[in-house]
């Protein structure tokens, strides 16, 4: 029964940006990975979580880059449960380059009834024995993002395929970050010094649907939308330094 779940990972072609750096999709990728491999050595992973009729539920996850990790170079990745609420615990999560902490994380989730649709309690989803006392890697309250965007600023169409599905049948968390993203282009990026994304998340997608990207700057980085015939699916925020 392991607090603490610690993992390696080096930074290849497979998981770098154009720049030769982690990417944004790709230390999102990682860290829900890690999040469902810990979750399984708890007993609480996808499987188990069905037989009881449960599934885990993403709500906001916000990553911070303090450094963005270049190519060849090899992190050490840790994740761990924080004290659960009564309806939503949060999962913190770390990256560190030659002991010094590069990027940090929290996740905010939530569990349903797979039969109801509703919330359920938090009391008795972990282990009884799991301690829960490491303090969060990002203490800070997650942002409240405005849902107020123009027609105007709508940038492009995205249709959900085949590879953006995972095991739960809808959207991968993951795969959402990676369609926004994918409303820069390279230019932009070369321009940009991300120094967080976060991410809230309102409505689950499917094979098939469409979704409309929307797209505004701020003074600090950008305001994004993802919706769906008009329902907003995914509110994000990019900030700059």
């Amino acid at each position: 029964m392991e607090q603490i779940y610690e993992s390696r990972l080096t930074v290849t072609p497979g998981c770098a940006d154009c720049f030769g750096r982690l990417g944004v999709y790709e230390t999102f990728r990682a860290f829900m990975d890690m999040a469902a491999i810990h979750a399984e050595l708890l007993g609480v992973g996808f499987e188990a979580m069905a037989e009881r009729g449960l599934f885990w539920l993403t709500v906001k996850t916000r990553v911070e880059f303090i450094k963005r990790p270049s190519m060849a170079e090899e992190l050490t990745l840790r994740t761990w449960p924080e004290a659960p609420e009564r309806v939503r615990a949060n999962r913190s999560y770390e990256a560190d380059l030659n002991g010094e902490t590069v990027i940090r994380g929290r996740t905010e989730w939530a569990v349903i009834n797979t039969g109801s649709g509703r919330l359920v309690p938090m009391r008795g989803i972990f282990p009884e024995e799991l301690p829960f006392d490491k303090p969060s890697a990002s203490p800070e309250p997650f942002s409240r993002l405005e849902d107020e965007f123009l027609p105007g600023e709508k940038l492009c169409d995205y249709r959900v395929s085949s590879v953006d599905i995972d095991v739960g049948g809808h959207m991968n968390n993951a795969a959402y970050v990676r369609a926004l993203m994918s409303a820069f282009t390279k230019a932009e990026l070369a321009q940009m010094d991300i120094s967080c994304a976060e991410v809230i998340f309102r409505a689950p997608c499917f094979e098939g649907d469409v979704l409309d990207i929307f797209r505004r700057r701020t003074p600090g980085g950008y305001a994004l939308r993802m919706s769906r015939g008009g329902e907003t699916v995914i509110l994000a925020e990019i900030s700059l330094r």
